[in-house]
């Protein structure tokens, strides 16, 4: 049996917590400055590391850049799939359907979503691989996850017989179309109430077209 003294782990532990301060200091300043404009030295001041730490970790600044937002879209699968997760096939629909669409918006609305789909917008010209990125590791994956649920609340005759993956789609079209306009690209902050309204007015028109 291979033993691991504690030293070891230790080292491996402050690996992994270096990383992870480099990694979510380069979102906040490539958000903040844009990906000419940042430093490495600025980022790994606010990492609270040595400059030469963050290329020992990352090698150079475009490979940083490509894995701080390809771990901002795991942060950002990580939450939404745990909102997914709460549509289920038992109780009544609508308000089910209506908070999980709330929980979606929240997700959507917060300020490192935002900051992500502006980072997006101003260096897709760069970096086009970007949106496979974050289609490849939060939304493709989102939008599979919603409709692995809509596929079974299909099977349990709550919807009519439909293609999930498109029903999915639709779903979050309704709930997202309207907020980059309600939100003005994430400048204004949009309250619980005005979220809740979108969720309400999106599931309804979802269910004039998908209850059975």
């Amino acid at each position: 049996m291979r033993v691991v003294d504690a030293s070891s782990r230790g080292t491996a532990r402050g690996r992994i917590d270096k990383r992870q301060a480099i990694l979510g200091a380069a979102m906040q300043v490539f958000a903040r400055e844009g990906y000419a404009q940042a430093g490495v030295e600025v980022i790994a001041a606010e990492a609270g590391v040595a400059k030469p730490t963050v290329y020992n970790h990352f090698g150079d600044k475009q490979t940083l850049f490509r894995e701080a937002v390809a771990a901002d879209a795991d942060r950002a699968l990580e939450r939404n799939l745990a909102v997914v997760e709460q549509l289920r096939a038992d109780g009544d629909l609508r308000p089910v359907l209506e908070e999980v669409g709330f929980r979606l918006l929240e997700c959507y609305c917060d300020e490192r979503s935002w900051a992500l789909r502006r980072l997006l917008h101003a260096e897709l010209g760069r970096f086009p691989d970007l949106i496979d990125i974050v289609r490849g590791r939060a939304a493709d994956r989102v939008t599979e996850a919603l409709a692995d649920r809509l596929a079974r609340l299909v099977l349990a005759g709550r919807l009519r017989s439909c293609d999930p993956g498109e029903a999915a789609e639709q779903f979050t079209a309704l709930l997202t179309g309207p907020m980059e306009a309600r939100a003005r690209f994430g400048t204004r902050e949009v309250p619980d109430a005005e979220l809740r309204e979108v969720a309400a007015s999106a599931v309804d028109t979802f269910l004039r077209a998908f209850a059975p």
